[in-house]
């Protein structure tokens, strides 16, 4: 099966045949497909990961095609959701792996079923809910996944051996603060910071795969495109006082912590309730949503819609749909009986 697909590949010293082998009989699951996403994916189709799973609940728009390298314009004309565009253009990248693209939200009641028989997790997710839910399935089934991030120029990394390294806890104990923290949709995103930071995280998740876990690194690992600047931390091993690693609380797992959401009766809307005891800054959140956004504002609430979104847009397309967050953290999404939909557009402007 080798033959000369992997053959560049094959003959560095630290894979070899033997390591091409265990690429070849590898479940990957990557969640979100998004700018870290669509990177990881297509280096990991075209290293032989045998068995690769794409979660991802959103759809192409045009504003995606700048930096998520597996989207054309065509998908993003047709809203095709990304793990389906995924899927397509990973079997056309090589079609001697077995691609599965999930249209799905990540939550605790499904992380069971979308996670299930993963040898490594991948990050591309958009928001830290989602991250500690896969810290904490990973830690329960003692499985390694690779933590990354990218927002403007910057971005990090972070591979995590469950029971070997720190955990995604044991480094950022709690989640910020609804609304702490920039977004893409805010702060916008260098594509070629992606590409240097997705590099990174596949690199990690092939030692995992090839059984090299000595040489994984044990380090919050951060980079600065523009200033050209590395920094490595250490996060040594598990936390003795981690809730995860020690604890073996998984609150996210068992719902206990995160978001709820529910669809109102009689109306086409979708309630969150994020479970944080700091309520976001409307202030923040209206300044940093940029000039694509149509913001309002008053002491009890706020309310973006897209600009140029038509009235009566089309299902699916995110047009027509505004996010009304309250002060209080809550937030009703307006133009959607999708929670996956909903999910997405609040972690857009709320950054959590």
């Amino acid at each position: 099966m080798t033959g000369d697909r992997y053959a560049r590949q094959a003959i560095l010293p630290q894979i070899g045949a033997e390591g091409q082998a265990r690429l070849a009989a590898a479940h990957a699951v990557v969640v979100g497909c998004g700018a870290l996403g669509s990177y990881q994916l297509q280096i990991l189709a075209r290293a032989g990961i045998g068995r690769v799973t794409v979660v991802d609940r959103d759809f192409v728009e045009r504003s995606n095609l700048q930096r998520q390298i597996l989207f054309t314009d065509a998908d993003a004309e047709a809203s095709i959701p990304k793990a389906m565009a995924a899927e397509r253009a990973l079997r056309a990248i090589n079609p001697e792996i077995d691609v599965r693209g999930m249209v799905d939200d990540l939550n605790a009641g499904n992380a069971e079923a979308l996670l299930a028989g993963a040898d490594v997790v991948c990050d591309g997710t958009d928001n830290f809910e989602a991250r500690y839910l896969i810290n904490d399935w990973t830690a329960r089934e003692s499985v390694p996944w690779v933590y990354g991030g990218v927002i403007g120029v910057s971005g990090l990394v972070m591979p995590i051996l469950p029971g070997e390294t720190a955990c995604l806890r044991c480094v950022f104990e709690e989640a910020p603060a609804p609304g702490a923290l920039p977004t893409c949709e805010t702060a916008g995103v260098l594509g070629a910071a992606v590409a240097v930071v997705a590099g990174l995280q596949v690199a990690e998740t092939l030692k995992i795969l090839v059984g090299a876990r000595e040489a994984v690194t044990r380090a919050l690992m951060t980079y600065d495109a523009w200033d050209t600047e590395w920094r490595r931390v250490a996060t040594g091993g598990p936390r003795d006082d981690c809730p995860v690693c020690s604890g073996r609380d998984f609150a996210y797992l068992d719902g206990r912590l995160g978001s709820r959401a529910a669809r109102l009766c009689g109306r086409n809307a979708i309630q969150l309730l994020p479970r944080s005891s700091e309520p976001p800054s409307l202030a923040t959140i209206a300044e940093r949503l940029g000039p694509e956004w149509r913001v309002t504002r008053n002491e009890f609430m706020l309310s973006a819609r897209r600009r140029g979104a038509p009235e009566g847009g089309r299902p699916g397309t995110g047009a027509d749909i505004t996010v009304n967050v309250f002060r209080d953290g809550r937030a009703i999404v307006d133009g959607t009986d999708d929670e996956a939909e909903a999910r997405s557009l609040y972690a857009r402007v709320i950054g959590i």
